[in-house]
C-alpha cells in the first residue's frame, strides 16, 4: 500500500507535468491564434494555474506593481480629443460612401419626360436600332442588320422594319452611330434609300458607311455625314450628345452621353474594358465617371456576355497565340476573322512580317475595311507588303500569309471557296496552317463545322477553339459590367443588346451593384418605355418586325415569298393538271400529277393514282352552279388535297391545281 508521502509526491509530479504541458499549449496558441483566442487561453490557464498573470487581471503580490497589458492595443474609443476625432471621421466617411453611391444627384422636381423605343436588337443578336424621343424631337441610335436563320431560304440579310420611323419622321433630327460593326451600321444604306437625316459618327464608321453607299448608288447621301470628335458635346435638336471612347473589337467605338432636360442617358454601345488595347487607347473611364458623378438618369448597357464571369481578355493576348502558330508553320498561314476586326487583322499581319511573309488579303469587305482604316490613318502599313491572290503562287509557301473572310462559314466567302476547291487562285494544301480567329455567331455553328470538315479533309492543320486565346470577345464580362454600373450609378437601368436570358442576367448583376430592382425594365423590340426623374414604365407597344433582303441584288424580299420558300422546303409541292367534262362532271383523262419533296420517286405512280381518285370523287359531288367558276374550284381542290395528304403523310405541301372544264 502506497504511503501518504508517496501519494503527495506523485500528485505534485502530475500537477507539475500538467502545468508544463499547459504552458506549452498556451505558447503554441499565442503564435497560431488570434488575439481573442489568446485571451481565452490565458483565462483558461489562469483557472488551472494561479501563477499565471499575463492576462493583466490577476492581483499582483503585495509590494509589486501590476504588470502592463502587452496583448491588447490601446483602447481607441474614449473621450480623448484624438479619439473623438477618429470617431467623427469614421462617421463622416460612412456618410460620404453612402452619398457617392446614391444614383441621382439632382432633384425629382423636373416634369420633362423621355421615351425609349428599341426597334431591333432585343430578344436577338444583331439588328440594333433604338429611338429616343422628347416631346418635340427624336434621334435614332444605330441602324444594324442581322443574319437569317436556316429557314429563310434565299435571304442574305435581315434588317429592321422602319414603320415607326415613317410615323415620326418629322421629329427625327439625326441618326447616331456608336461603332462600325454590321449589326449597328449594316442596314444604314437601306435606311437612307428612304430617309435623309444627318448622320453623326466617328470617321472610321463613316468611312465604312461610305463604302456601302457607293455599292448602293447613294454617293450623294454622303453630304449628310457629320464626323464627330470624342469628348465634344454636339447640340442636336433638344439633345446634347457626347461620344466617349470605349474599347471593343472594332476601332473607334463609342459610348454616348445623351443630355436632355429630363436628365442624362448613358448608352455604352458595345464595349469591353481593355486596359492594354492594340492602339494604346483604353476606354475613357474618366469621362464615364464624370457623368456618373454628375448624375445619370438611365444607363443602357451591353448585355452580350452577362453570363461570363471575370473580365474579357485583352485583344493583345491574341498576339501570343499568333506568334506561336506562325513560328511553327512550315507552309502558308491562312487566317480568317471578322472583316471589321482590323486590330485582329493588323496583329496577324504584324506576325506575318516578323516571320518574313508577304500578305495577301482576300475578301471584298475585308479589303475595303483594311484599306479604309489605313487611308484614315488608324493603322500604318507599307503597301509594298501586300500581294494579290494571283501572285501567291510566285512565292514559297513559307513566305505567304493569307488573311481572308469566311470565319462564319459563309458559302460565298473566300475561305469557303478555298476549302471546296472553288477558288480561282488558292487551293488548300496539307502544309497549310489555317487559323480561324473568331467565335461562331449563334446559328452559324453548322456552317462553320462544314468548312472545318472540308479543310481537314484537305489535310490542312486547323487552329480554332483548342486555343483559348485564338479569339477574345469584344464584349464586357460580368466584372466589367459591374465596373460600368458602379462608375455610372444610374437611377434607372435598361439592359440592351442581347436575347432575353442575357438581359435578365444583366439585371441580376445590376441589383447586386445597388440598382433598385423596381428601377430596372427588361425591354423587348417595340416596347416604348417612358421615364422621367420619378418613374420608368412601358406606355405602349409600337409595330416592329423584320425585312428580308437578297444581297445579290440589294433588294427586299416580300414576306410571303419567304414564307412560300420555307413551306416548299419543308413540305414540298404538288402540281395537278386535269381535264373535266362539265356535263358529266368526270375526268376525261387521268390527271397528270407532279410532286417534289413529298414522296419518293418510286411512289410517284401510286401517289398520282390516289390523288386522281380523290379528284374524281370531288368532281362527282361538285354542285352545278359552281362549274363555271374555275378559281373557286381550284381553291376547293387545294383544301381537299391538302387535307388528304396531311392525313396520309402529315405534310402540308403547296398544291398547284390547273383544271380545264371542257
Amino acid at each position: 500500500m502506497m504511503s501518504e508521502e508517496n501519494k503527495n509526491l506523485e500528485q505534485n509530479a502530475e500537477n507539475s507535468d500538467s502545468s508544463v504541458k499547459s504552458n506549452k499549449r498556451y505558447k503554441y496558441k499565442r503564435k497560431k491564434k488570434s488575439l481573442a483566442n489568446s485571451i481565452n487561453a490565458n483565462e483558461k490557464n489562469q483557472n488551472t494555474q494561479n501563477s499565471s498573470d499575463e492576462n493583466g487581471e490577476n492581483q499582483a503580490p503585495e509590494g509589486k506593481k501590476k504588470k502592463k497589458n502587452r496583448n491588447l492595443p490601446t483602447k481607441l474609443t474614449g473621450n480623448e480629443p484624438w479619439q473623438l476625432e477618429m470617431q467623427r471621421v469614421i462617421e463622416a466617411n460612412k456618410a460620404i460612401h453612402e452619398n457617392r453611391l446614391k444614383p441621382l444627384k439632382f432633384s425629382n422636381s423636373s416634369e420633362h419626360k423621355l421615351k425609349i423605343t428599341p426597334i431591333g436588337g432585343l430578344g436577338e443578336i444583331g439588328g440594333n436600332m433604338t429611338v429616343i424621343e422628347t416631346d418635340n424631337d427624336a434621334i435614332i441610335i444605330d441602324v444594324g442588320l442581322s443574319f437569317p436563320d436556316s429557314a429563310m431560304h434565299g435571304v442574305d440579310i435581315v434588317i429592321p422594319d422602319f414603320d415607326y420611323i415613317r410615323k415620326i419622321k418629322d421629329k427625327v433630327k439625326a441618326v447616331i452611330i456608336t461603332h462600325a460593326h454590321e449589326d449597328h451600321i449594316g442596314a444604314v444604306p437601306y435606311f437612307y434609300k428612304e430617309f435623309a437625316f444627318p448622320l453623326y459618327a466617328t470617321p472610321l464608321a463613316l468611312g465604312m458607311i461610305s463604302n456601302k453607299f457607293e455599292e448602293h448608288g447613294l454617293k450623294s447621301q454622303r453630304n449628310l455625314f457629320r464626323p464627330v470628335e470624342k469628348r465634344k458635346v454636339y447640340e442636336i435638336g433638344e439633345f446634347e450628345i457626347e461620344w466617349i471612347h470605349i474599347t471593343h473589337s472594332v476601332i473607334d467605338a463609342s459610348a454616348l452621353a445623351i443630355i436632355t432636360k429630363a436628365g442624362t442617358l448613358l448608352h455604352t454601345g458595345d464595349f469591353k474594358i481593355d486596359y492594354t488595347p492594340i492602339d494604346n487607347y483604353p476606354s475613357d473611364l474618366n469621362r464615364i465617371a464624370y457623368y456618373g458623378d454628375k448624375g445619370v438618369l438611365c444607363l443602357l448597357s451591353d448585355s452580350t456576355n452577362s453570363y461570363k464571369e471575370g473580365s474579357t481578355k485583352s485583344e493583345g493576348s491574341v498576339g501570343d497565340t499568333f506568334d506561336l502558330l506562325f513560328s511553327k508553320a512550315k507552309g502558308r498561314v491562312i487566317m480568317s476573322t471578322f472583316s471589321s476586326n482590323v486590330h485582329r487583322i493588323y496583329q496577324a499581319i504584324t506576325y506575318g512580317l516578323k516571320y518574313g511573309r508577304k500578305v495577301c488579303v482576300i475578301g471584298r469587305s475585308m479589303e475595303r475595311n483594311l484599306y479604309t482604316t489605313m487611308e484614315l490613318g488608324y493603322i500604318e502599313l507599307d503597301r509594298k507588303i501586300f500581294i494579290d491572290a494571283d501572285e501567291v503562287s510566285k512565292y514559297k509557301d513559307n513566305e505567304v500569309l493569307i488573311v481572308t473572310t469566311g470565319s462564319q462559314g459563309e458559302t460565298m466567302s473566300a475561305l469557303y471557296r478555298m476549302a471546296t476547291d472553288e477558288h480561282k487562285f488558292i487551293k488548300i494544301k496539307p502544309t497549310d496552317q489555317i487559323i480561324i480567329s473568331a467565335k461562331a455567331i449563334p446559328g452559324n455553328e453548322g456552317s462553320i463545322n462544314a468548312v472545318l470538315d472540308y479543310l481537314l479533309k484537305a489535310g490542312a492543320k486547323v487552329a480554332y477553339q483548342e486555343f483559348s486565346e485564338i479569339h477574345v470577345s469584344g464584349h464586357a464580362n460580368m466584372e466589367e459590367q459591374k465596373l460600368m454600373l458602379n462608375l455610372v450609378k444610374p437611377k434607372f437601368f435598361l439592359p440592351v443588346h442581347g436575347e432575353y436570358n442575357h438581359i435578365l442576367k444583366h439585371k441580376q448583376t445590376a441589383i447586386k451593384c445597388g440598382v433598385d430592382e423596381r428601377n430596372i425594365y427588361l425591354m423587348s423590340n417595340g416596347d416604348q418605355v417612358e421615364l422621367c426623374q420619378k418613374y420608368i414604365k412601358r406606355v405602349r407597344t409600337v409595330k416592329t418586325g423584320k425585312v428580308f433582303v437578297d444581297n445579290q441584288i440589294n433588294k427586299q424580299i416580300a414576306d410571303d415569298v419567304v414564307i412560300d420558300r420555307q413551306n416548299l422546303a419543308d413540305n414540298g409541292v404538288v402540281v395537278i393538271i386535269a381535264q373535266v367534262e362539265k356535263s358529266s362532271k368526270t375526268l376525261i383523262h387521268k390527271p397528270r400529277v407532279l410532286s417534289y419533296g413529298v414522296v419518293a420517286n418510286k411512289q410517284d405512280a401510286a401517289f398520282a393514282k390516289e390523288l386522281g381518285e380523290v379528284l374524281s370523287v370531288f368532281f362527282a359531288n361538285l354542285k352545278d352552279e359552281v362549274l363555271d367558276d374555275n378559281r373557286f374550284i381550284e381553291g376547293q381542290i387545294r383544301q381537299v388535297l391538302r387535307k388528304h395528304i396531311f392525313r396520309k403523310l402529315k405534310k402540308y405541301p403547296t398544291i398547284v391545281p390547273s383544271i380545264f372544264m371542257m
